[in-house]
């Protein structure tokens, strides 16, 4: 299949589940492209053969995910920086640590876990503010990642913690102690 092939299954709702695992060789940079567009798909199925494809390609295609990083949709932005991280994309850090101040309280959350995922220690700074989010779920991402970088807690940040009341936010607590 050529590219132009390739490009209009991946628009067809019917062709695109099967095109999109055949693609793990792929570093096409226009059909990269595409294939992220698919993360705001509604078929959980389809994201999922997208995450797996892209994770699973082993060409340079860095450059390609980085711009899924500043794609308008939320769901685009989140899903690659979790690509990213399991591609252990260190060279990602710079543009994860970004994501950390994204309106969306999904993609804040998984730029944190990203980061703690990555142990970028260089990413302190963001972690520790993102204790203080307005997004439950980017909180407990931002404390555990401390956790994974190996970085201490400050009492107004466990004091916060606390506050949440939450079973999740106590478990992580405990890695602190």
């Amino acid at each position: 299949m050529d590219a132009k092939e390739i490009l209009r299954s991946l628009k067809n709702h019917n062709l695109r589940k099967n095109v999109v695992s055949n693609l793990t060789k792929n570093n096409d940079p226009d059909i990269i492209q595409e294939m992220m567009k698919l993360f705001d798909d509604d078929d959980i199925e389809i994201r999922g053969e997208v995450f797996s494809t892209l994770f699973l390609n082993q060409n340079d295609i860095l450059k390609d995910l980085i711009l899924g990083l500043k794609h308008e949709s939320k769901n685009v932005r989140a899903y690659v920086t979790l690509v990213l991280a399991n591609r252990n994309e260190k060279n990602a850090i710079k543009e994860i640590r970004k994501l950390t101040n994204d309106p969306s309280g999904l993609v804040r959350t998984c730029a944190y876990g990203a980061l703690g995922h990555l142990e970028a220690k260089e990413s302190a700074k963001e972690l520790h503010r993102g204790v203080f989010d307005s997004n439950l779920e980017a909180v407990k991402s931002a404390a555990y990642a401390l956790t994974r970088i190996g970085e201490k807690i400050l009492d107004k940040e466990i004091e916060e913690l606390h506050k949440l009341d939450e079973l999740e936010c106590e478990k992580i607590l405990k890695f602190f102690n």
